[in-house]
């Protein structure tokens, strides 16, 4: 156990701070995915018009592209891609791209098309009821969907929120390939220094084995949560 000391000893607060690393960079990265993944559900409601296939082509690229790929092109190529769209503007910005904030930039972005197809597929399903009802009370628009349809439509797609997070989470390891200091990372380089693989390996794969099994709880809760209010379904003797 001295190999997972904490100090000059061991390595066990670089496998430490590598973890919080990995977790904040899958807890913003999913946080964004899921903004961006709510605006582009409701937008594409409408199978049909400009929106729908804007949808479509931002789905069909980040779910056909791999996430590696475009954590490359954020990171060797985002300060570009950011003066080109701020050139015509007339604005002129020095940005320097961490591997952080490329992580965090990409995966937000591939997985917002997953979420986006889900909480669309959800919200088609909430019953149109709940609309007519809201248009015949006169229902504010904001009310409409935040007090409403979305809180409906997020039990419906909760199952499918838990997957895309736990998958996204297992894709983190993927930022460590532009030089991110990630759980993983920090295993590879103490598995190199010591020759004992199999310790930090092992010990990077428990934090994810453990912080997938914290999620389950979490989810149960908010599962109850969403549920209130619901009847349940009798069973049958």
């Amino acid at each position: 156990m001295e190999l997972l000391a904490f100090g000059d000893t061991g390595y066990g607060d670089e496998l430490f701070y590598g973890a919080l690393t990995t977790l904040k960079l899958a807890v913003f990265g999913y946080a964004l995915a899921f903004l961006f993944g709510t605006v582009l559900g409701v937008i594409a409601l409408k199978a049909r018009g400009p929106r729908w296939w804007f949808f479509r082509a931002y789905a069909s690229i980040f779910t056909g592209v791999p996430s590696l790929l475009v954590i490359f092109l954020f990171y060797f190529g985002g300060a570009e891609i950011v003066r080109g769209l701020l050139s015509p503007l007339g604005l002129k910005l020095r940005l320097d791209i961490t591997p952080f904030s490329a992580g965090v930039a990409a995966l937000s972005l591939v997985y917002a098309a997953y979420l986006g197809d889900l909480i669309r597929g959800a919200i088609a399903n909430v019953p149109k009821g709940q609309f007519e009802a809201c248009d015949a009370l006169s229902v504010p628009r904001r009310h409409l969907w935040l007090r409403v349809i979305l809180p409906q439509a997020a039990r419906i797609a909760l199952p499918g929120l838990v997957n895309i997070w736990i998958v996204l989470l297992k894709d983190t390891p993927l930022v460590s390939l532009v030089g991110l200091l990630d759980v993983i990372a920090q295993a590879k380089v103490a598995a190199g220094s010591t020759k004992q693989p199999f310790v930090f390996y092992i010990s990077a794969l428990l934090f994810f084995v453990l912080i997938s099994s914290l999620t389950m709880p979490l989810v149960r809760r908010l599962a109850e949560r969403l549920d209130r209010g619901q009847r349940k379904a009798e069973g049958r003797a």
